[in-house]
């Protein structure tokens, strides 16, 4: 057994990179081969490239941001994301470098030849048949790395039956994600959706000053770009647009409510100016906030 030692993945490559020739276990009465398991938190791109017949990767990103491509289209990396490649799928990755993505990935080398009396919705079958998915995880996937990791770490007592007792996990928590989508959609992205408007609403509710992009991307575990498409696809605006017709909505109010004047006014939403807020201010409603607060 290979591990790089905790220093090492400090210093060095932020890796740690388990190599165990007899990681091989029976699976639906076939042979799955573990070639590699391994925690990585990547400074460096991974060029594109691909594995040979019956071999599989799982990869799984518990923090960090970046780009993966798996045959030809591009993907955002951010926490909670999983894909697998299956033989012959080409696929990079390029991190960002001001968020540093870390992955755990397991490789896998299955039978050559799937069994003849094997059921269509069998585990193993349907694994085989995933072989390029990018979703996010709902089953688990988090814990059962962690899991198998200080297993490999310790070596306690029968360590070895529990690694392949995880690894089957991952491979059914795998399976049962990417059946999830196919098979119903809507289903497993309704709960997070709802939450992710809740988010989005209070955040222009309540900060509508000082909400960034890049803060509320960060807080629904998306990509500025998967939140500026969320935006315009619910709402008909980008994020900039939603941000300042909130705070032209808090201005109405307050200019509504004379108890501020317009500096003030300014100032609690977060304009560097009475200038640059009246400009913006002239520009949405048509007319001048003083007007405003005279007319209405």
């Amino acid at each position: 057994m290979k591990i790089s030692s905790e220093n090492e993945q400090k210093k060095d490559t932020d890796k740690v990179a388990y190599q165990d020739p007899n990681i091989v276990f029976m699976m639906e009465g076939e042979s799955v081969y573990v070639g590699n398991i391994v925690y990585e938190k990547f400074a460096r791109s991974i060029p594109m490239h691909a594995h040979s017949d019956n071999s599989y990767e799982i990869h799984y990103i518990p923090e960090g941001r970046g780009r993966v491509t798996v045959s030809g289209t591009e993907y955002e990396l951010c926490p909670g994301t999983l894909y697998i490649t299956g033989p012959h799928v080409q696929h990079s990755m390029i991190p960002d470098k001001k968020d540093r993505p870390c992955e755990y990935c397991i490789y896998l080398k299955l039978s050559d030849a799937l069994g003849k009396d094997k059921k269509t919705g069998s585990p193993l079958r349907l694994f085989r048949e995933t072989d390029n998915w990018y979703g996010r995880d709902r089953y688990g996937i988090p814990a059962l790395m962690k899991a198998l990791f200080a297993e490999l770490r310790d070596k306690n007592i029968g360590y070895r039956a529990v690694v392949e007792s995880l690894i089957k996990q991952i491979i059914i928590a795998c399976v049962r994600n990417s059946s999830a989508e196919k098979n119903d959609p809507d289903r497993q992205s309704a709960r997070s959706d709802e939450s992710q408007y809740l988010a989005i609403e209070e955040a222009f509710l309540y900060e509508y000053a000082t909400i960034t992009l890049e803060s509320l991307a960060k807080r629904l575990n998306l990509s500025t770009r998967q939140v500026q498409r969320l935006l315009i696809r619910h709402y008909g605006m980008n994020f900039q647009n939603k941000k300042t017709e909130a705070k032209m909505s808090a201005a109405s109010i307050m200019l509504r409510s004379g108890d501020m004047s317009v500096t003030q006014i300014a100032d609690e939403l977060g304009y560097s100016s009475v200038e640059h807020f009246s400009a913006a201010f002239r520009k949405y409603f048509g007319m001048s906030a003083t007007v405003y607060r005279r007319d209405c």
